[in-house]
């Protein structure tokens, strides 16, 4: 059975940010994930992390203005000098955080630049980030987003995500396989996932539609576990969903998933 990492960006935001971990301890996860840590000093997180037991599964690279609305900054070219800081800020943060991979978001095509264009800035930025990273003992992953959910993202499938990897050139440079993005934008998920398993270093997962819990809607989640261990997915899969009800009542797939461990 797949290994399972709370993301915390989306559960647990009962409580306030640095109390998530505690919950998701509580809960039974033990590692966690999120957008990024940046308003909180990197040692405040790591504390926490030590606290509870956690394992410090992924974050993303500065992504902007996220407020604001801003949704990673990869393919800006007007913002290719904060986006090389950034990566300076990730390193340090993964350093004291452990976590040895963190997630590029390429962001919102800006209106009326050429796609050609924008690809070639991303390239570039991946080109940057991804040897340095690796020095640093970090793994470099990019990520398809649905155009449902974020109307513009520029990069929108695994195949454009595989391209660019392509391109870009550096064994350094992975997939992370959201299933519900996916779901909405190509399905065929198990047989996606199974071709590409060299070049998928996270997964996540939600149902859809909804983006909620595993179980509320159409994808077939007892079917997509087992697949996964059948070949061989080592790493974990992120709980990147919009709880219905809460968090806490709305993790009785998980408590599930847990027995189903405990009994074997």
């Amino acid at each position: 059975m797949p290994k399972f990492s709370a993301n915390l960006s989306m559960l647990f935001t009962e409580h306030d940010f640095l109390d998530r971990f505690d919950a998701a301890a509580r809960a039974g996860f033990a590692g966690v994930e999120y957008v990024g840590a940046y308003d909180h000093a990197p040692e405040t997180v790591a504390a926490r992390l030590k606290r509870n037991g956690l394992a410090q599964v992924l974050f993303n690279l500065p992504a902007g203005d996220w407020a604001g609305g801003e949704r990673g900054i990869g393919c800006l070219p007007d913002r290719v000098d904060e986006f090389r800081r950034g990566v300076d800020t990730a390193i340090t943060y993964a350093r004291a955080t452990g976590c040895g991979q963190v997630n590029c978001l390429a962001g919102i095509a800006p209106a009326g630049v050429d796609r050609a264009a924008l690809e070639n800035v991303l390239v570039g930025n991946l080109k940057y980030a991804a040897p340095r990273l690796k020095d640093a003992g970090i793994r470099l992953l990019i990520e398809p987003i649905n155009l449902l959910d974020i109307p513009g993202f520029f990069l929108n499938t695994s195949a454009q995500a595989l391209a660019i990897i392509e391109r870009v050139g550096s064994d350094n440079l992975f997939l992370q396989y959201d299933i519900y993005h996916m779901q909405v934008m190509e399905g065929d998920l198990a047989r996606t996932i199974e071709k590409n398993l060299g070049r998928i270093a996270h997964i996540q997962l939600a149902d859809n539609p909804g983006r909620h819990e595993p179980g509320t809607g159409e994808i077939n989640f007892p079917f997509l576990y087992e697949h996964l261990d059948r070949i061989g997915y080592a790493g974990w899969v992120g709980a990147e969903y919009k709880p219905r009800n809460g968090t806490e009542t709305g993790l009785e797939w998980f408590k599930a998933l847990a027995g189903r461990k405990s009994a074997a």
